[in-house]
C-alpha cells in the first residue's frame, strides 16, 4: 500500500521547500516541527529506515543539512542511540572518504558534522580536532623536507573543506570555543604562507597570453578572503538558514559526542634521487584527484549581478554544484531544486555562471553536457520570465569574449548553443551578429557563427535554418552548400571520358547482382588496379561503394561490414589509406557529418588506422583550414577518442576478467575439494574399505571440478589475449602521440614568428591586420545602437572593423597552438607514460617556445 503524501519520508525530504506537503509554507520552524512529530512518533516502528533516509538526505541534499542536523538534534533529546549512530555512521563515511580520496564525500560529510555540532549533537571541540588533523595533514604535505609538495592539491582541498564549513558553523565554534577556534584560524594563515600559488594556467577558460593569471589570487586565497569578510560581518551569511536558532533553548539539554580521531593519508617524502619528470606526473596525477570544483567565469558585468556579500557567491554557488552533482540523471527534480534553494535573494546570473563554469570546466566537465542542456532548457521553463534573458546574455557576453576563450571551451559552447536553440525552434536575434559576415573569414566570431549554423543543419535541415536567419540574410553566406552527396561519377558528371563512369556501372551491377567479395577483389585485381593503378581504382571503387551506401547511416554502416576486405584491399598502407579519407571527404565534401561518421566507422573496423587520419588532417588542404573550420579538428578528436576508448575498453575488460579468475579460482578449489573429499570417504564391508560415495555422485563432482578448472584456464587465456591487446593498443597509442606532436611541430614551426634573441616570446594578439582584408563590398546593413540609451547609428562594416584586429597567420597560429594546448590537457593521463620519448624525439632543443609553452600548459609542466 502506498505511504500518504504526509509520510515521514515525504515530510523528511520536501523539509525546507515550499510544497504542499507543508502546505506551501515557508516558516522552517514549522516545518521541523511536524516533521519531527511524525518521526518521533514512527521512531519505533521504523527506527533503522529513519536513521538511513536521514542519512541520504544530508548527502543528497546538502543544501539542506541545517534542517537535518536539528531534526537529529531534538530526537537526540528523546532518543540518545538515536543521534549517537547518525554520528557515528557519519564518522565511518568521513573516514572512508579520506582514505579513498573521494573529495564531495569527505566536503558534505564535514558540512554535516559542523552543522550536528550546532544543534549540540556533537562537541565543538571535535570539530576543532578535525580541523587540527586536516591542517596537520595539510601543512605536512606541502613542507619542502618533511612532506611530498606534489601532493598540494590534496592539503589545498582540505583546507577549502575547512573554510567551507565555517559559513555554517564559524558563529558557534567563535562563541563556543573561541580560542581554539582562533587556533585554527592561525593555523589557516600560516598554511597559506608556506603554500605555492596556484596559477591555474592548465585550467584557465579565458587566455589572453598575458601573465594576468600569475597575479590574481587562486581559488583558496579568494575563499581565504571570503571568510575574513564573514569573520569581520560577526559569522553571519544571509545564504545560510540556521532553523536550530529557534530551537536553542531545547537543544542545549542534548548530551553532546565526542568524536574519535580521524586519520588522513600521508604521502612520501620526494626523494632526491627522482627525476623532474617523475615529480611533475605526480602533481599531475595529484590534480586529477583532487581536482578543482568551480573555475569562476564572472561573464557578467558587475552592474547586472545579484548584490550579496562575498560569501554568500561561494555558498550559492556550492549549492548549485551540489544540486548539479546529486540529481545528475533527473534533470526535472534538478531544475525544481535549484530555483527553491534556501536563500532570502535573487540569484539567477550567479546561476548561469555557475551553471556555464560547470559546462566549460577544464580540464573536463563532471558531467556530459547534454546534461547542462537539459537543465538549462528546464530552468528557462521553470522562470520564463527571468532566466531566458539571463541565458541571452551570457551567450552574448561569452561571445564578446570568444577571441580568448579556450578552444576545447569555444567546441563545447557551440555544441551546447546549437542545441539549445534546437530546443526553441532556433529562435535567436541573429540580426545582432550580422556584422560577423563582415569580419575575415578566420576571425573567430565568424567562425563560431558558422560552425553553430553547420552544427544547427545537422540537428535539422538546411531550409529550417536558412529560414531562422532570415532577419539577418548577410549570414547566409555562412551556411554550407546545399546538396547531398557528391559523386563524381553521376549522370550529370562526365570525367575521363567516361571511363570511370563505365567501371561504376560496372562495380554497381557487381553488387546488385550479388557478387561475393572475394569476386570483387578479383576483378580489381585483374581489371582495375593494374590498367589504372591503385589511385584511380580506389576513387572508383570508393565512391561507388559509398553511392551505394548513401541512404542513411544503416546503409553506410551495411556497405562498410559487407565490402570490408574490398576496403582493407585499398588500404594496405597509411599513404592508401590517406587516398581512400581523401575520397570519403570528396564524395561528402557538403556534409562534415557524414565524413566524420564514414572516418569514425572505418577506424572502427580497423579499415584505415589513427596514423592515416593524422597523416590526413595535417595534409596541406587541410591546415590551411585549421583556423577557418572545425572540420579537421573534429576528425582528429574522434581518431584519438577512438583510440583512447580502445584502451579504457581493454582494461575495464581486463579488470573484470581478473575478478573472474579469482571466483573461478575458488570455484574450482571448492569444486576439487568436495571431489578429492568425496573419493576418501570410506565405509567397512565385510571387513575390507570400500568407496563410500556412489560411482554416479562421484563421477558428477569429477564433471564440476573438471569443468570449473577449464572455466578457470579459459578466464586466463581471455586475460592473456586481452593484455597482449592492450600492450599493442598503448604502442598504437605512443605512435600516435609521437606522430602528432611531429606534426604539429613541422606545420608551427614553419609558422610561428621567430623569438628575440634574449627569449622574449613573440605576442600573437599585438599583431595588427591588413584592414583591407575585410569584405565590404556588399552595402552594410545599419543598425542602432541602444546600450547606452542613445540612437547613433552604427554600420555592421564599422563594427567589424573595429571589433577584429589579428592577421591571418597570427590567428593560425594562436588557433593551432590553442587546440595543441586542448588535446595535451584532455588525453594528458595516456600522453604522461610518453614524456620521456616525447621529450627525446619533439620537444627537444630545436623546438620554438610557444609550441613548447601550450604542450606544457596543457600537461601541467613547469617551463624552466
Amino acid at each position: 500500500m502506498p505511504e500518504p503524501m504526509n509520510s515521514w519520508r515525504t515530510l523528511l525530504l520536501r523539509i525546507g521547500d515550499k510544497c504542499t506537503e507543508y502546505g506551501g509554507s515557508v516558516d522552517y520552524r514549522e516545518h521541523i516541527d511536524t516533521c519531527y512529530s511524525v518521526l518521533l512518533r514512527e521512531l519505533e516502528h521504523s527506527r533503522d529506515d529513519i536513521i538511513e533516509l536521514l542519512l541520504q538526505c544530508a548527502e543528497q541534499l546538502p543544501h539542506k543539512i541545517p534542517f537535518y542536523g536539528v531534526l537529529a538534534g531534538l530526537i537526540n533529546l528523546e532518543n540518545e542511540d538515536f543521534a549517537k549512530e547518525i554520528v557515528a555512521n557519519t564518522l565511518t563515511k568521513f573516514q572512508d572518504a579520506i582514505e579513498e580520496g573521494s573529495c564531495d564525500s569527505i566536503r558534505v560529510s564535514m558540512r554535516f558534522l559542523t552543522c550536528l555540532m550546532c544543534s549540540n549533537v556533537i562537541s565543538p571541540n571535535s570539530i576543532i580536532e578535525i580541523f587540527e588533523t586536516l591542517l596537520s595533514s595539510a601543512a605536512t604535505t606541502v613542507d619542502e623536507e618533511s612532506g611530498n609538495p606534489c601532493w598540494q592539491a590534496r592539503a589545498d582541498f582540505y583546507i577549502s573543506c575547512i573554510l567551507s564549513c565555517l559559513p555554517w558553523g564559524g558563529a558557534e565554534l567563535n562563541e563556543q570555543v573561541p580560542d581554539e577556534f582562533e587556533r585554527v584560524m592561525i593555523g589557516v594563515q600560516s598554511y597559506l604562507s608556506i603554500r605555492r600559488h596556484s596559477h591555474d594556467i592548465l585550467f584557465s577558460v579565458f587566455d589572453t597570453g598575458g601573465d594576468s593569471a600569475l597575479d590574481r589570487k587562486d581559488f583558496l586565497e579568494d575563499l581565504w578572503d571570503r571568510i575574513q569578510v564573514l569573520s569581520h560581518n560577526g559569522w553571519k551569511a544571509d545564504s545560510v538558514p540556521r532553523p536550530y536558532l529557534p530551537f536553542e533553548a531545547q537543544l542545549v539539554a542534548g548530551k553532546a559526542y565526542t568524536l574519535s580521531p580521524i586519520n588522513c593519508p600521508h604521502q612520501s617524502a620526494v626523494s632526491p634521487m627522482r627525476s623532474t619528470i617523475s615529480i611533475e606526473r605526480e602533481k599531475h596525477e595529484a590534480e586529477l584527484k583532487y581536482p578543482r570544483r568551480l573555475q569562476r567565469l564572472n561573464i557578467f558585468p558587475s552592474n547586472k549581478v545579484e548584490d550579496m556579500q562575498p560569501i554568500d557567491r561561494f555558498v550559492v554557488e556550492e549549492y548549485v554544484l551540489d544540486v548539479l552533482l546529486f540529481f545528475n540523471g533527473c534533470r526535472k527534480e534538478c531544475a525544481t531544486y535549484l530555483v527553491g534553494l534556501p536563500v532570502p535573494f535573487r540569484y539567477e546570473y550567479l546561476m548561469a555562471e555557475t551553471i556555464f563554469s560547470q559546462l566549460l570546466l577544464l580540464p573536463q566537465a563532471p558531467f556530459k553536457s547534454m546534461y547542462y542542456t537539459l537543465v538549462i532548457i528546464d530552468l528557462c521553463k521553470a522562470l520564463p520570465g527571468a532566466f531566458p534573458a539571463v541565458v541571452a546574455g551570457a551567450v552574448r557576453a561569452l561571445f564578446e569574449k570568444i577571441a580568448d576563450l579556450d578552444m576545447e571551451c569555444r567546441t563545447r559552447l557551440i555544441l551546447w548553443f546549437s542545441h539549445h536553440l534546437a530546443n526553441f525552434q532556433y529562435i535567436w536575434p541573429w540580426e545582432e551578429w550580422a556584422y560577423v559576415k563582415y569580419l575575415p573569414k578566420w576571425a573567430p566570431q565568424r567562425v563560431f557563427v558558422q560552425e553553430i549554423l553547420q552544427r544547427e543543419i545537422r540537428l535539422c535541415y538546411w531550409d529550417k535554418i536558412k529560414q531562422s536567419i532570415e532577419n539577418a540574410p548577410a549570414l547566409e553566406e555562412l551556411l554550407p552548400p546545399k546538396g547531398g552527396p557528391c559523386f563524381i561519377y553521376s549522370i550529370d558528371n562526365d570525367q575521363e571520358g567516361g571511363k570511370g563512369h563505365k567501371l561504376s556501372a560496372e562495380l554497381k551491377s557487381m553488387v546488385r547482382s550479388r557478387k561475393t567479395t572475394r569476386e570483387i577483389i578479383l576483378w580489381m585485381e585483374e581489371n582495375l588496379i593494374p590498367v589504372h593503378g591503385n589511385k584511380f581504382a580506389a576513387e572508383v571503387v570508393i565512391q561507388t561503394l559509398l553511392d551505394i551506401g548513401s541512404k542513411s547511416f544503416t546503409h553506410l554502416i551495411t556497405v562498410l561490414e559487407r565490402y570490408g576486405l574490398v576496403f582493407s584491399k585499398l588500404s594496405a598502407n597509411v599513404d592508401m589509406q590517406v587516398l581512400v579519407i581523401n575520397e570519403v571527404t570528396s564524395y561528402w565534401k557538403n556534409n562534415t557529418q557524414m565524413i566524420a561518421i564514414a572516418i569514425d566507422r572505418m577506424m572502427g573496423y580497423r579499415l584505415i588506422s589513427n596514423l592515416a587520419i593524422v597523416s590526413w588532417v595535417f595534409s596541406e588542404a587541410n591546415v590551411n583550414q585549421f583556423h577557418l573550420s572545425d572540420r579537421p579538428w573534429e576528425i582528429l578528436r574522434n581518431a584519438i577518442n577512438k583510440t583512447y576508448n580502445r584502451i579504457s575498453d581493454l582494461r575495464k575488460e581486463i579488470r573484470s576478467l581478473e575478478n573472474g579468475i579469482l571466483l573461478a579460482v575458488e570455484t574450482s578449489v571448492k569444486a576439487q575439494k568436495e571431489y578429492e573429499a568425496a573419493e576418501l570417504k570410506l565405509e567397512i564391508v565385510d571387513g575390507q574399505p570400500v568407496q563410500a560415495e556412489r560411482p554416479g555422485r562421484l563421477k558428477r563432482l569429477k564433471g564440476y571440478a573438471d569443468r570449473a578448472k577449464y572455466e578457470e584456464n579459459s578466464i586466463r587465456e581471455s586475460l592473456e589475449a586481452k593484455e597482449a591487446l592492450l600492450i599493442r593498443a598503448l604502442e598504437e597509442n605512443k605512435e600516435l602521440f609521437i606522430s602528432l606532436y611531429k606534426s604539429f611541430k613541422f606545420v608551427l614551426t614553419e609558422r610561428l614568428p621567430s623569438f628575440s634573441p634574449d627569449g622574449k616570446l613573440p605576442n600573437l594578439r599585438c599583431s595588427q591586420m591588413d584592414f583591407m582584408t575585410v569584405d565590404l563590398e556588399k552595402p552594410p546593413k545599419m543598425d542602432v545602437d541602444h546600450e547606452n540609451g542613445n540612437n547613433s547609428i552604427v554600420s555592421d562594416g564599422e563594427r567589424a572593423a573595429n571589433a577584429y584586429n589579428i592577421g591571418e597567420i597570427e590567428q593560425w597560429c594562436l588557433t593551432t597552438l590553442g587546440h595543441v594546448k586542448a588535446i595535451s590537457r584532455q588525453y594528458s593521463t595516456e600522453i604522461w607514460p610518453h614524456v620521456e620519448v616525447l621529450d627525446a624525439e619533439v620537444f627537444n632543443i630545436e623546438i620554438h617556445p610557444l609550441f613548447r609553452k601550450a604542450v606544457y600548459d596543457g600537461l601541467g609542466r613547469s617551463i624552466t
